[in-house]
């Protein structure tokens, strides 16, 4: 019987384009030994709330630019009409902070902002979400 591994779906909301945080991100993630997918760029909040490949992960890490009024609410409100109240929310990039107190307001548990280590990244997932049942 395998392991169980905590899944991750890591996704760049919106129409920008520049993704290299959340490459990193899924990089640290996978190297650590997390099941990641990763959707790529200009992911509509519908695409992200979908399951991923291979069934439902608990955990999505989103990587919006600016400010997060625009996709982030959305992504939040797909997956409450899909009852995916299992999935924790995090979240990165350069995040004002005045939208942070928002952002928890919509249920995001972490967020991290530029410089952060992604040691930091890997050990808040290994503690906030849990592994997938197969």
């Amino acid at each position: 019987m395998s392991e169980a591994k905590i899944k991750v779906l890591v996704a760049k909301p919106g129409l920008d384009g520049h993704d290299r945080g959340a490459k990193v991100v899924a990089r640290a993630l996978r190297d650590a030994g997390l099941e990641v997918v990763y959707t790529g760029i200009r992911q509509t909040p519908e695409m992200i709330a979908s399951p991923p490949p291979g069934g439902r992960g608990p955990g999505r890490a989103l990587h919006p630019l600016g400010r997060p009024h625009g996709a982030l609410p959305r992504v939040v409100e797909e997956l409450k009409k899909r009852g995916r109240d299992d999935v924790i929310l995090f979240a990165g990039g350069i995040i004002p902070q005045e939208d942070i107190a928002r952002l928890r307001d919509l249920g995001f548990q972490a967020i991290f902002g530029p410089g952060a280590s992604t040691n930091d990244i890997v050990d808040w997932v290994r503690a906030n979400v849990q592994p997938r049942q197969n």
